[in-house]
């Protein structure tokens, strides 16, 4: 690994580190508790250091959630034979899995910045879970599972709203039930009736 390969890893990690201190910090405290010095504290680095990755804590925060895209695909990761409709569930209990990570509390601060940008990106298509979601239900709909009428695009469009209202749900609840079995019930639901109108 030359010089330059190894600035960027060491850059990741250092970047990793802060994320990781401010989602732990955030589970003891509020968000708006925990200073910037508060983060680099536990995170081992200089507020400088903190600086040259992040322009504040809202760049922090968002910056954060970009990674649910490499989170999803590792979770998929030796997945990609198996049934769609397993595969489909996979992905989104990962993203149940990374919303309880973060905790309701940074979820709820992403989701206030994201009403107050309005020109933000809601769901990039070329995004890796956009993605893994719609070759799930394109296979489903190759194999007659999908609810006749409707196309994977309209089927993936329905499930992120569907699922960003619960996790909003989960949010307005401060995080009192957790996410990932609610999220079950409602995809057996939605499973039950795609297999009764195929």
């Amino acid at each position: 690994m030359d010089y330059r390969e190894r600035r960027k890893a060491q850059a990741r990690q250092t970047e990793q580190a802060i994320l990781q201190a401010a989602m732990e910090l955030s589970h003891e405290d509020s968000f708006d508790r925990i200073s910037i010095r508060d983060i680099c504290r536990r995170a081992g680095i200089t507020t400088g250091a903190f600086y040259h990755h992040f322009k504040s804590k809202e760049d922090m925060l968002v910056r954060g959630f970009a990674s649910l895209d490499v989170y999803m695909e590792r979770a998929l990761m030796g997945h990609e034979k198996d049934d769609p409709v397993e595969r489909l569930w996979l992905l989104l209990s990962s993203y149940a899995g990374f919303m309880e990570e973060e905790g309701h509390e940074l979820v709820a601060r992403y989701y206030v910045h994201r009403l107050s940008n309005p020109s933000f990106e809601s769901m990039d298509p070329s995004r890796f879970t956009h993605r893994a979601m719609l070759e799930c239900l394109r296979q489903t709909r190759d194999l007659g599972l999908l609810m006749p009428g409707k196309s994977p695009e309209w089927v993936a469009d329905f499930l992120f709203r569907h699922f960003r209202g619960v996790a909003i749900d989960w949010i307005l609840h401060q995080g009192s039930y957790p996410l990932l079995p609610k999220l079950e019930q409602d995809y057996q639901f939605f499973a039950q009736i795609f297999q009764r109108t195929a």
